[in-house]
């Protein structure tokens, strides 16, 4: 059964969200690859998180929208190490820095507009370049 996962001392995801599943890994590792399964395969259902507002659950949706199953749960992978339980250390890791990145709330740019000295000082560059450029000799022999 997997443990449940604390984010913050508020927040924190049920062992009950949780789905874990030890598979085989790939790549490099010798004859240790066929027989030992340590890759980690994490299922959170990300609606099982407590503590979440409505708009950090809202962005925590949108961060995980490439990484969610067909049953709309988030799905986390690690196959860093050939240790399972270091392996589910770094999974559960990156569900807790997706939760953590989803609790910070975007600052609304509020628009502003060029102050007057700044479009006359953009203006009087233009006319500078224009002139320079109209002054320009043509090539000879052209």
């Amino acid at each position: 059964m997997p443990a449940r996962l604390y984010v913050t001392d508020r927040i924190h995801v049920p062992a009950n969200a949780i789905e874990v599943f030890a598979v085989r890994s790939s790549g490099p590792g010798g004859q240790n690859v066929n027989k030992v399964s340590s890759k980690i395969d994490l299922r959170v259902d990300l609606r099982g998180v407590v503590g979440l507002d409505l708009g950090a659950l809202s962005r925590l949706l949108v961060l995980a929208q490439g990484h969610l199953d067909a049953d709309g749960r988030l799905q986390v992978t690690s196959q860093r190490t050939r240790d399972q339980t270091r392996n589910l250390a770094d999974a559960y890791e990156k569900v807790r820095a997706l939760v953590i990145q989803a609790l910070v709330r975007p600052v609304l740019r509020r628009p502003t507009r060029p102050s007057r000295g700044m479009i006359e000082a953009r203006l009087r560059d233009k006319r500078f370049i224009k002139e320079k450029k109209t002054n320009r000799t043509p090539p000879p022999g052209g």
